[in-house]
């Protein structure tokens, strides 16, 4: 594992990709990679003009790329069913789903279309709703793997079963935090369910670091006045940073290395996990207790109504 490049992707020829929030930061440079790799990839998204730039770019770079856009909205679980449907209509086995998109540090609470706090609902309510819709096509997949994207921050956060929604107290970092965890609790009870029920699905997680993408602005701006240069400190610290597309090779390696583990975790090796190439990262006590992660997953079906059966 020690300095994976992007050069390392194992051809991707034949294989059917759907990558999350893929128009901009680490999404799109992930569509990016599998695409340049020769991978059929779907950039699932919520605005369909952003979505056909993002096209642009991946071609101008690789104009055979086989690259396509679909909406849809995390926030949203009739854009999840609407999304699915599409896909099972299409027929088409899934052989790897990249859980990327999230939105992060909402300044006051928001929810989504269903009531849900909207980091909790959109990174990890709409991804668990996602996978589970299309468990059918990705277990009918070639050797078929799925990413789940959390974050450093997990490691300073807990999972309030008494205040899941965040409604009492509201604070932005703790509501990502949150929400990233159950990310993490996700991707290894989603390894731990295909193992004991023989699914055949590979299911892991991955870090950026500290990645330089508009994660960082379009969240901590929702509901301020547009045109704010503010970027809460962001800029100022590129030297502990690094650019998108090195923050996309921990997903990246997880999706397709065939040295990746099912159920491993994997971020940036350098000082702190802030920047460097992947390795497996460092999980919180709380991220690795299985009993929080069953419950995590009985709530989540029942607020999403979404069964893995």
């Amino acid at each position: 594992m020690a300095s994976w490049t992007e050069s390392q992707i194992p051809d991707q020829s034949g294989r059917f990709a759907i990558v999350t929030g893929a128009t901009s930061g680490l999404g799109y440079e992930t569509a990016r990679a599998l695409a340049a790799k020769g991978a059929e990839v779907i950039l699932a998204v919520r605005n369909e003009e952003k979505g056909a730039n993002a096209i642009q770019r991946i071609r101008a770079l690789s104009p055979l790329a086989n690259v396509e856009v679909e909406l849809l909205d995390l926030a949203s679980l009739k854009s999840v069913e609407s999304f699915s449907d599409r896909m099972i209509k299409r027929g088409r086995p899934i052989d790897l789903l990249v859980n990327n998109a999230g939105v992060m540090a909402v300044p006051t609470r928001h929810t989504t279309e269903d009531g849900f706090e909207l980091q909790f609902g959109t990174n990890h309510l709409g991804h668990f709703a996602l996978t589970g819709r299309l468990l059918p096509l990705i277990r009918q997949g070639q050797s078929p793997r799925i990413v789940s994207v959390s974050s450093l921050v997990h490691r300073w956060a807990a999972i309030d079963f008494s205040n899941l929604q965040c409604e009492k107290n509201y604070r932005p970092m703790r509501a990502y935090g949150q929400s990233k965890l159950a990310v993490l609790l996700f991707a290894q009870e989603l390894e731990r369910l295909s193992h004991r029920h023989d699914w055949g699905i590979f299911s892991a997680a991955s870090h950026p670091g500290f990645a330089r993408t508009g994660l960082q602005t379009s969240g901590p701006n929702l509901g301020r006045e547009t045109g704010t240069k503010e970027r809460d400190g962001y800029s100022m610290i590129h030297f502990l940073s690094q650019d998108a597309a090195s923050g996309a090779l921990p997903s990246l390696y997880a999706a397709t290395s065939p040295d990746a583990k099912s159920g491993a975790y994997y971020g940036p090796n350098g000082s702190f996990e802030l920047k460097g190439t992947p390795t497996i990262a460092k999980k919180s006590r709380r991220a690795i207790d299985e009993a929080t992660a069953s419950r995590l997953w009985h709530i989540s079906v029942e607020l999403t109504g979404v069964t893995y059966e």
